[in-house]
C-alpha cells in the first residue's frame, strides 16, 4: 500500500517554532510530528509514503527522509508543489507516485492530526462497505465551530456536509484521515482544489463515501493551545497503551511525564502532569513544570516555572522566571533571571 501526507502548509499558526523548522518536523512527544504518522502507516502495511510539500525548507525535509527511510525500512518520496494546490490538487500532482498495478486504495493524511491511527481497522471498514472513499470522523461537543459530516447511522454512508451549522445536524467532523480508491484521482484536476468541499460531496452524492468514527482521542495540533491539549491527550493514551514510555517511581513526578534518557533533572523539582522533556535538556534544582513541552537542548535554571507553554530548541529560561499561559519560545530564546514573567507571549529569538 501507499500513502500521501499533506505537509504543504507554511505553519503560520505554529510560529515561531516554524521559523526554524518545517511544521512536520516540529517535535511532539519527543519526535517529529510527521514521524507519528509514518510509523503508524508502516505498522498498517504501507510500504511507500509520499510527502506533499511546498518550497519551504526542503533541505531539512530531505535530511529527515534520509535518516528515517533507513530506520523504518520504508520508502519516502517527495511531491513538491510550486504553487498552492489546496487539499486535493496535491493528489493530482502525485498521481504517478500513487498509482501502481495493484489497484489498492491509498491513505491520505493531514500532517497536523494526532490520534491513535486505527489504520488497519479503517482498511477493513473500507472493504466491508465497498467504498470508493472512506473518511475518518471524530465526535465533538460543539459542532457549530466545524464543518459537520452528516451520515446515515445504520450504514455509515455520508449523506452531506454542513459548514458550521446554526442548528444541530450531527456531531461528527472530518478527522483528516482518508482511504481512497485510485478512481478518486480521476475526479481531481491539477489545480487548486479542496477535497473536502469539491471532491467528497460529489462522491457522497453518488453514495460511494463512508465515514468511520475514530475511536480514542483526536486533535489538530497546528496551533499552540491545541498542541498543548493534544499533548495531554497523547500522554493519556500512552498511559493506557504504552505506559513503559512514561516516567515512574519518582517522587518528583506527578501524572503523565515523558523524559528523554539524556536529560538531567536537579533536586527538589516538581514535574507534571502532562510534561515532555527532550534530549539534552538540563533542568536545575527547584524547577516547576506542568502542561508543557521542553524541547531538545533547553536549560531551565533554578526555581523557574513553566506551565501550559512550549519552550523551543536550545532556549534558556532564567532563575525564578515564569513562562505561562500558552507562551511559545522559538529556537535559541533566552529569558533572563529575576522574576521575568511571560504570559501568552510568542518570542522568536534572543529575547528578554
Amino acid at each position: 500500500m501507499k500513502a500521501l501526507i499533506l505537509v504543504g502548509g507554511f505553519g503560520t499558526r505554529l510560529r515561531p517554532l516554524t521559523f526554524s523548522m518545517p511544521k512536520p518536523l516540529v517535535d511532539f512527544g519527543n519526535k517529529p510530528m510527521i514521524l507519528h504518522q509514518i510509523e503508524a502507516l508502516k505498522a498498517a502495511g504501507v510500504s511507500e509514503v509520499v510527502l506533499a510539500i511546498n518550497q519551504q525548507q526542503p533541505e531539512l525535509m530531505l535530511n529527515f527522509v534520509k535518516e528515517y527511510e533507513k530506520k523504518l525500512e520504508i520508502k519516502i518520496t517527495f511531491s513538491q508543489e510550486t504553487e498552492p494546490l489546496g487539499t486535493a490538487g496535491p493528489l493530482a500532482l502525485a498521481r504517478d507516485k500513487l498509482l501502481d498495478e495493484s489497484g489498492q486504495p491509498f491513505f491520505v493524511l493531514n500532517s497536523d492530526v494526532i490520534c491513535e491511527y486505527p489504520l488497519l481497522e479503517m482498511i477493513e471498514f473500507h472493504k466491508t462497505n465497498c467504498a470508493e472513499a472512506s473518511i475518518m470522523v471524530t465526535k465533538v461537543d460543539d459542532p457549530s465551530k466545524y464543518g459537520v459530516v452528516v451520515t446515515e447511522e445504520a450504514t455509515s454512508r455520508v449523506e452531506s456536509f454542513v459548514e458550521k451549522p446554526n442548528h444541530f445536524v450531527g456531531n461528527k467532523i472530518n478527522a483528516g484521515i482518508y482511504l481512497l480508491n485510485p478512481s478518486v484521482l480521476e475526479r481531481i484536476e491539477l489545480r487548486r482544489t479542496s477535497i473536502e468541499k469539491e471532491i467528497f460531496p460529489k462522491i457522497a452524492s453518488e453514495k460511494k463515501l463512508y465515514a468511520m468514527v475514530l475511536p480514542g482521542f483526536w486533535m489538530d495540533i497546528g496551533q499552540p493551545k491545541d498542541y498543548i491539549t493534544g499533548q495531554r491527550m497523547y500522554l493519556n493514551s500512552l498511559r493506557e497503551k504504552s505506559s513503559q514510555e512514561l516516567v515512574t517511581g519518582d517522587d518528583n513526578i506527578i501524572g503523565n511525564v515523558v523524559v528523554d534518557e539524556s536529560a538531567a533533572i536537579g533536586e527538589g523539582c516538581l514535574i507534571g502532569p502532562d510534561v515532555v522533556i527532550g534530549p539534552g535538556c538540563v533542568i536545575d534544582s527547584g524547577v516547576r513544570l506542568f502542561g508543557c513541552t521542553v524541547m531538545r537542548g533547553v536549560r531551565i535554571k533554578e526555581h523557574a516555572c513553566i506551565s501550559n507553554s512550549i519552550v523551543g530548541w536550545d532556549s534558556t529560561v532564567g532563575k525564578w522566571a515564569r513562562v505561562v499561559n500558552v507562551t511559545v519560545l522559538g529556537n535559541d530564546v533566552h529569558v533572563a533571571d529575576a522574576e521575568v514573567y511571560n504570559s501568552g507571549a510568542v518570542i522568536e529569538e534572543q529575547g528578554l
